[in-house]
């Protein structure tokens, strides 16, 4: 269900072909039906080198899912890819981890708490992205992003970042949707979006899910948590709300900055 490289096969409930896209495990996320996004189009969207995105919400931050990275603490196992569209563009800007807070109550993507801030080893002379300032924001067209797969079953990640619009799906929509596959969405944790043909996938798991407010600037919604499959119709992408987690994850930004 994560979107990441290895994925977590739900083996009691699910048949080999119902694997989960985005739970937790070594990610491998990307945008299915997406377009490539332009250079300097998302300045804060960043890599992780185990394979899921995120976003910088302080100049020495990163946010992004918890199934993604360990237990809090000090970690100096991750490096983070920023600055570029492309990961190979010359441009490209790098930094290490040196420590992790997971939210307190997480433990594994679909039972919800999924985020994680990460602590960088220098400050990245980069923009920031803003979290939305309640729930006012989410409802409505968003945009989601990544460098994983741009379709179910694909082995290969993208070096290009692509990107999608997708409206959100009421709660009880999604939650009816997984229903058939005995997995329980969180709806106080989570947001689900997509569309036919357009989908997180393998490879954007942490990686933001943004819109633009009134006065053009972006603001954060959610997280790519978990979803079954890439793009399937019956079966939404889910993501982590933001508002609903907005205090404790200043508060962790904080900490770390």
């Amino acid at each position: 269900m994560v979107r990441n490289v290895a994925l977590i096969v739900l083996a009691v409930v699910l048949v080999a072909g119902d694997v989960p896209a985005r739970a937790g495990g070594r990610p491998i996320l990307e945008v299915v039906g997406g377009k490539e996004a332009k250079t300097g189009e998302f300045p804060w969207v960043v890599r992780l080198s185990m394979g899921c995105g995120g976003a910088l919400t302080a100049p020495r931050v990163v946010l992004t899912a918890g199934h993604c990275v360990g237990p809090t603490g000090p970690n100096q196992k991750i490096t983070v890819t920023a600055g570029v569209a492309d990961l190979k563009a010359p441009g490209a800007v790098t930094a290490h981890s040196v420590e992790v807070i997971r939210a307190p109550g997480f433990i594994t993507e679909t039972r919800g708490d999924d985020w994680a801030v990460i602590k960088l080893d220098r400050v990245l002379a980069l923009p920031t992205l803003d979290l939305v300032p309640d729930a006012s924001s989410d409802t409505g067209q968003v945009t989601v992003m990544g460098w994983g797969q741009t379709r179910e079953g694909s082995l290969r990640q993208e070096r290009r970042l692509h990107y999608a619009t997708v409206p959100t799906i009421p709660d009880d929509t999604c939650a009816k949707a997984y229903l058939a596959t005995k997995i329980a969405v969180v709806p106080e944790d989570s947001i689900c979006a997509g569309r036919h043909g357009v989908d997180t996938c393998q490879g954007d798991s942490g990686g933001p899910m943004a819109r633009r407010g009134p006065d053009g600037k972006w603001a954060q919604v959610g997280i790519v948590s978990w979803g079954l499959g890439c793009a399937r119709d019956a079966y939404p992408g889910v993501y982590t709300q933001i508002s609903t987690f907005r205090t404790a994850i200043i508060a962790a930004t904080r900490k770390l900055g």
